[in-house]
C-alpha cells in the first residue's frame, strides 16, 4: 500500500501512544519464565509483540516464525533453548535470515546450549534442541546489539544464574538497563560492575503490570512540533522517570526548540519562544532508533549536523545509514556517512532525484516509513511506499496523522 501525504499547516491534537513493545516482549519472557502466571496490562499490539506472543501460545509448534521481528529472533532463541524436550527451529523473513545472530548462539553454547545453523551460517534459520543449561560465567562481544545480551539476562535466573562479561563498547546501554530495571521488579536483583553483569540465579515472581507508553513513537510527534512550530500536540501514556532510553528525544528535541510539560497522564509539547540555531553534533549510540526521526527533523529545519554512534545501524530491519542517504537525498538533501559510524549533512542541497512527487521507499523498515512521512510538511504529496509496515511497532500511526489532520490518499 502506498500513500500520498500532505500535512497541515499546524497540529492541534491529543494522541494515545501505543505501548511500548520493547517493554511487552520482556515481561512476555519472564512471565513464561515464571508459568504464566503474571496479569499483564496494556501489552503492545503490534507484529513485533504478535509474535512473541504466537510463540509462546503453541508449546508444540515444531517451526516458529517470527517474520521480521528481531527482538523475538533473539529473545525466543533464549527462551527455546531453555525448554528442556523441546525441538524447534525459529526462522524469519529474507531480511531475518541476512541478520547476525551468531554471537548470541555463541554465548548459549558456552552455556550448554544446543542450537545448529539450518541455513546460512550465523544467522537463521536456527535449529534448537531445548534443555537444561547449566549458568556460570559467558563472555560476549557487545558492540553488535543489546538485544544478545538482553535475551541472554532474562534467561539467566532460570539456569542458575550467570556472570556475563560484555566485551568493547556495549551498544545501546539503556536498553540493558530496562531488561535489569523489569527482572528487578518481578524479583530478580542484579550486579552491575563495569562491563560485568552478575545475574543470581532465582525464580521470578508473578505480579501485576502495566506497559506504559512507547517513547520511540513518540519522537515522530516531536519531529513534527519542531518543523511545525506552532502546534499544540498532547502525546498520552508516556511516563515521566521512563526506564525507556529514547525518552532521551524531549532532551534533544529541547535543543531544536520543542518543550515538554506535564500535565497529569499527558504530555504537551510546545514551541521555545527562542528556537536554538547552527549545526547539530550527538552522539546516538545509546538511543540508536531515534537517528532516523532526527536525521529527517535536523534536514527539514535547515540544520546541519553529525549524528554519530550509529554502526549498529546497518544490521537493522535495513541498513538505515544507506537506507537515509538514499532517501533523503531523493528530497534534495545531500547526506554522507563515515563508515558505519556517523551520518552526517553539511547543509548541501540540490535538485530532488526526479521531478514530480519524491515516492520513499521504507524498505520493510517502519521508522523509515514514520521519519521520513514528517517531510510531507516540506513536500507536499509525498509519497511513503508500502505504509503499510507501520504495524511492526506503531499499526495506528496513519490513523494518528488523519487525527492530527494530515491529508491521506492512496498513491
Amino acid at each position: 500500500m502506498n500513500i500520498k501525504l500532505t500535512a497541515p499547516s499546524r497540529i492541534a491534537c491529543e494522541i494515545d501512544l501505543p505501548a511500548s513493545k520493547s517493554m511487552s516482549n520482556r515481561v512476555l519472557i519472564i512471565d513464561a519464565l515464571c508459568g504464566g502466571r503474571c496479569r499483564l496490562h496494556g501489552l503492545a499490539r503490534c507484529d513485533d509483540t504478535a509474535a512473541v506472543q504466537r510463540a509462546l501460545a503453541s508449546p508444540d509448534a515444531r517451526v516458529v516464525d517470527v517474520g521480521a521481528a528481531g527482538t523475538a529472533m533473539r529473545f525466543l532463541t533464549a527462551y527455546l533453548a531453555t525448554c528442556e524436550g523441546r525441538d524447534v527451529t525459529i526462522d524469519g523473513s529474507e531480511r531475518m535470515r541476512h541478520r547476525p545472530i551468531g554471537v548470541l548462539v555463541d554465548a548459549l553454547r558456552q552455556l550448554g546450549a544446543s542450537i545448529d545453523y539450518a541455513g546460512q551460517e550465523g544467522c537463521a534459520p536456527l535449529h534448537i534442541e531445548g534443555r537444561k543449561l547449566h549458568g556460570g560465567r559467558v563472555r560476549m562481544a557487545g558492540n553488535v546489539s543489546s538485544q544478545y545480551v538482553t535475551a541472554l539476562l532474562l534467561i539467566a535466573p532460570a539456569i542458575g544464574g550467570i556472570e556475563l562479561t560484555v566485551e568493547g563498547d556495549i551498544a545501546s546501554r539503556p536498553y540493558i538497563d530496562m531488561t535489569l530495571g523489569l527482572m528487578k521488579q518481578f524479583g530478580i536483583a542484579s550486579r552491575v560492575e563495569g562491563n560485568v553483569i552478575t545475574v543470581p540465579a532465582g525464580s521470578y515472581q508473578p505480579r501485576d503490570y502495566s506497559i506504559e507508553a512507547d517513547w520511540s513513537a513518540a519522537s515522530y510527534w516531536y519531529g513534527l512540533q519542531a518543523v511545525l512550530p506552532g502546534s499544540r500536540i498532547s502525546l498520552k501514556g508516556l511516563e515521566a522517570n521512563s526506564c525507556q532510553g529514547d525518552s532521551r528525544i524531549a532532551q534533544l528535541m529541547w535543543d531544536l526548540g520543542v518543550t515538554s510539560n506535564w500535565c497529569g497522564n499527558y504530555l504537551d509539547l510546545g514551541t521555545a519562544a527562542v528556537v536554538p540555531d547552527g549545526p547539530v553534533t550527538v552522539d546516538l549510540a545509546d538511543v540508536p532508533d531515534l537517528a532516523q526521526t532526527l536525521a529527517v527533523t535536523l534536514c527539514l529545519l535547515g540544520r546541519p549536523y553529525r549524528l554519530a554512534g550509529l554502526a549498529t545501524l546497518r544490521i537493522k530491519e535495513t541498513d538505515r545509514l544507506a537506507a537515509l542517504q538514499t532517501e533523503l537525498g531523493k528530497l534534495g538533501y545531500v547526506v554522507h556517512t563515515e563508515g558505519d559510524e556517523a551520518l552526517c549533512w553539511d547543509g548541501s542541497t540540490t535538485l530532488p532525484a526526479a521531478l514530480g512527487v519524491p515516492h520513499i521507499a521504507t524498505y520493510c523498515d517502519h521508522r523509515m516509513a514514520m521519519a521520513m512521512a514528517i517531510a510531507a510538511v516540506k513536500f507536499p504529496g509525498l509519497v511513503i511506499d508500502d505504509a503499510q509496515v507501520v504495524s511492526k511497532s506503531y499499526p495506528q500511526f496513519w490513523q494518528h496523522l488523519r487525527q492530527a489532520g494530515f491529508k491521506i490518499e492512496q498513491a
